[in-house]
Formats: C-alpha cells, sequence, structure tokens
C-alpha cells in the first residue's frame, strides 16, 4: 500500500480552509446576483459583497473602501504597479523595486519601460535581504514616481525590511507599494505602505480573487478603461462566492496566525538543519531567522531540477521550484541570481495548516535517497 501524497507546496497555492469551502457553498445561494443592480436579489449580493470588504479591510487593518476585489493576485499587482504610475505621472515616471519581486510585478515594469518609462532594480545580499543603503538612495532620485517591495520572497522566505524602506520612501514623498501575497494571513504586514496587493489562494481561500488595497491620499489612477464597480480600481464584476469565501478564510487564518507559525517554524528549522547534514553538495537559501515561519529553499548540485521534482512527484510529494529547469520560461529564477546563490536543484518547500510532522519526516527521510540515485544515474557518485 502506498502512502498518501503529501502536500508540500502552499506558497503557490494552500489548500483551500474549511471556512472557505462552507462561505463558498453558502454564497452561491444568495451571491449570484449583479450587487449593482437594484432589485431584492442584488442587495443581498450587495450585502454580502460589503460584508466581505469589511471584514477584509478589519484583517489588513485599513478602510473598507480602500479595498478592491480584483480577478488574481496577479492583476491586483499590474494595478498596483501601472495605476501608482499613472497617479504620479507628473511628477516622473521612474518606478524603483527590489531585484526579487515577483514576476507580475517585474512584467507590469516591463510594460512601463516598453512605454517609455524607467526601472530601477535594487539589490539584496546573499541571504535575500533588501540592500536599504541602495534603496534609499534609488528612492531619493529625480522623477521617482512609485517603489515596490515584497514584503516576503515568495521563493526564499526572507523577510523584507518593509518598515524601513516605507520610511526611507516617506521622507522623500515616494509612495511604497507592497506585494503581500505570501505575508497576509500568515504574518502581520508593517505599516507605512500606500498600495497593496493580496492573493486568496496562497491564505486558503479559493483561486481567482485578489486584493488592491489603495489607502487615502494616494495618487492612483486605474490603468484600465473606466468601470464604476470595485471603486473603479477594477473592471467588470466579481465573483462574488469567491469573494465571500476569500474573506471569510482571510479572517480563519489570521485568526490561526500566530499559532501556525508556533507550530510549523520548527519544522523548517529541522528540514534546514537536516537537508544541510543530511545531502551532500547543497545549499539551504534564505535567511535563517528573518524568514516566514512556513517557507524553506533548496539547492542541490549535480541535480537536474526537473528531475528532481519529478521523482520527488513519483514518491508522493508535490514542492515547487525556482530553477531553470521547472520554470515555464526556461530561465534560471532571478531571485536565486539576485542572491548569488546556487540555483542547480532547487526545491521550495511551503507548509501549510494541513502539514504534519510525519510529512515532513517522511520528506526528510526520502530526500537524501531520491538525489542519491538521481546523481548516480547521471554518473555522480562518491560525494
Amino acid at each position: 500500500m502506498s502512502a498518501s501524497p503529501v502536500y508540500l507546496d502552499a506558497a503557490t497555492a494552500a489548500p483551500m480552509h474549511p471556512v472557505a469551502r462552507q462561505a463558498l457553498l453558502a454564497a452561491f445561494d444568495d451571491g449570484w446576483a449583479d450587487p449593482g443592480k437594484l432589485y431584492t436579489q442584488a442587495r443581498r449580493a450587495r450585502q454580502l459583497l460589503d460584508a466581505a470588504r469589511e471584514a477584509t479591510a478589519l484583517t489588513l487593518g485599513v478602510r473598507a473602501d480602500e479595498v478592491s476585489f480584483t480577478p488574481s493576485g496577479t492583476t491586483a499587482a499590474h494595478g498596483a504597479v501601472l495605476g501608482g504610475l499613472a497617479g504620479r505621472h507628473r511628477v516622473g515616471s521612474t518606478l524603483v523595486h527590489s531585484a526579487i519581486e515577483h514576476s507580475a510585478v517585474l512584467h507590469a515594469a516591463e510594460r512601463h519601460v516598453a512605454a517609455g518609462g524607467t526601472a530601477t532594480g535594487v539589490p539584496v545580499d546573499r541571504s535575500g535581504r533588501l540592500d536599504l543603503t541602495a534603496w534609499s538612495a534609488a528612492v531619493q532620485g529625480p522623477g521617482v514616481a512609485l517603489a515596490a517591495l515584497i514584503t516576503a520572497s515568495h521563493e526564499v522566505g526572507t523577510v523584507q525590511p518593509v518598515a524601513e524602506a516605507a520610511a526611507a520612501c516617506a521622507d522623500v514623498g515616494v509612495p511604497l507599494y507592497v506585494d503581500a501575497a505570501q505575508s497576509v494571513g500568515r504574518v502581520p504586514v508593517p505599516a507605512g505602505w500606500s498600495v497593496l496587493s493580496a492573493s486568496a489562494h496562497k491564505w486558503g481561500g479559493p483561486p481567482g480573487v485578489g486584493v488592491l488595497a489603495v489607502r487615502k491620499g494616494t495618487r492612483w489612477e486605474s490603468p484600465w478603461p473606466a468601470d464604476e464597480r470595485e471603486g473603479g480600481r477594477t473592471p467588470g464584476v466579481v465573483n462574488l462566492p469567491a469573494v465571500v469565501a476569500a474573506a471569510a478564510s482571510l479572517r480563519a487564518a489570521a485568526a490561526d496566525a500566530a499559532a501556525e507559525a508556533t507550530r510549523l517554524a520548527p519544522l523548517v528549522d529541522r528540514i534546514r538543519a537536516r537537508v544541510a547534514t543530511e545531502v551532500p553538495d547543497v545549499e539551504v537559501v534564505g535567511d535563517p531567522v528573518l524568514r516566514l515561519p512556513h517557507l524553506v529553499t533548496f539547492s542541490c548540485l549535480y541535480v537536474d531540477g526537473e528531475a528532481l521534482l519529478h521523482a520527488l512527484d513519483r514518491r508522493g510529494f508535490a514542492v515547487s521550484s525556482g530553477s531553470s529547469c521547472t520554470s515555464s520560461t526556461l530561465r534560471p529564477s532571478h531571485v536565486l541570481e539576485a542572491m548569488g546563490v546556487l540555483s542547480h536543484g532547487n526545491v521550495r518547500v511551503s507548509l501549510h495548516r494541513e502539514t504534519t510532522e510525519a510529512d515532513v519526516e517522511r520528506f526528510l527521510t526520502e530526500l537524501p535517497g531520491i538525489i542519491a540515485e538521481l546523481r548516480a544515474e547521471a554518473g555522480v557518485v562518491g560525494l
């Protein structure tokens, strides 16, 4: 009898929270009408949407009218970058961002540059932590319209100095956009930001719901064609049942976040320690202390990344990678490259509320043998 599959890729999508499933099913009955209309069914839908917005705003610590729901976290990130730049086009056309932003942010930056704007990447150190000196110098430059900083790396888990970066931005009047996809629902997001984006399926909500929050007083203009819904920040009717489920699960995840961090952080520490000692020629990357409690990444020499992920999958382990061999673009991970760390045979393990100690132990028990087999197949022995 084969062992049960072990899902260890919550950084991509966490298993749906039971609260989300319950809310989703309930909202199908009352949340199908267009909340913008005036008849009875629409008013009920409006009540659900308003309640979801209030609950999300409460968790984020913002006003309800600062929160909009989008079709995805990627859409929210695109809107955050392009809208923030459009709102400050009279000030300048420069976007400052860290070198390890999510591809959604970098793709928005590429579009901005293609349209005649400029983008300045700020380096990180070998642990993946922002160079604050370089950041401060960059945001002080002429014509900076917006700065973008991921709250914590989605690939290696290093938590960024958001409060310090926000202070540097505030000193020169530059709004800060934070991509909080990996933080919301897991760890508090530091204050000081002007625009924030998040994604529901990262915290156990359904896929297809993003959150875009724009603080009052921030100059932000929608980069999309005009639409009056969602405060004019994103076009189209929202998927209301999914939004209701996202809000309910966010509240539940945030309520359990501290306890989950206390439970998962020692498991991540165990993975970091055991992989480093039991797998030859491996590099565990990311800050060992200032990190997300559920995510760990390591890279293995002499191992093809795609082959390693497939081998782990055949043994029942679902993990992800930022290495060249598993990227849809077939390019090396820009995050690992920016850090200057090993990118071959890269594996990202991210835990969630259903992950057990037994799951982690089984992974750690089988991993060294799987890597040794792959290296032997490639003719690498005697390590």
